[in-house]
């Protein structure tokens, strides 16, 4: 990865108790491991988690999987003011961001919006060449 010229990497379901030799490497190389908040993380084990992260931390909207609808609310803010006590890395969220309404929802929130599955939704109807402007769309 560092060869490669990659920052850092997020690597789902490796609790920093399983993933001590993970989280030693990554240091080694200068990489940030991205590490996991969802609404189920107490605080306690976000200020945890915090410890061993680097980079930023992604929080998971919502349980489930991802591509499904989340819902924007006072809830999910609620989420949101915990995970930033939670950590003094930036905080990006993920899971069910789809449209423009959903980015002004973060704005202030969040510190990056992680739009994955609408992206590759986006590329395999209209092409590669459609995800520029729908991502200029969404500013």
């Amino acid at each position: 990865m560092a060869d490669g010229g990659l920052q850092g990497a997020i690597v789902p379901d490796i609790p920093p108790e399983e993933g001590r030799e993970y989280l030693e490497v990554m240091q080694q190389h200068d990489l940030a491991p991205i590490l996991i908040f969802a609404p189920t993380t107490s605080l306690e084990r976000m200020q945890y988690i915090d410890a061993f992260a680097a980079g930023f931390i992604y929080c998971v909207a919502r349980k489930g999987v991802t591509g499904q609808q989340t819902n924007f609310s006072d809830e999910l803010e609620v989420y949101l003011n915990k995970c930033r006590e939670g950590t003094k890395l930036p905080l990006s969220l993920g899971f069910g961001i789809k449209e423009r309404a959903d980015i002004d929802f973060l704005k202030g929130k969040v510190d990056i919006a992680v739009i994955g599955s609408q992206t590759i939704r986006l590329m395999e109807k209209d092409g590669i060449d459609a995800v520029g402007d729908f991502i200029r769309g969404l500013r």
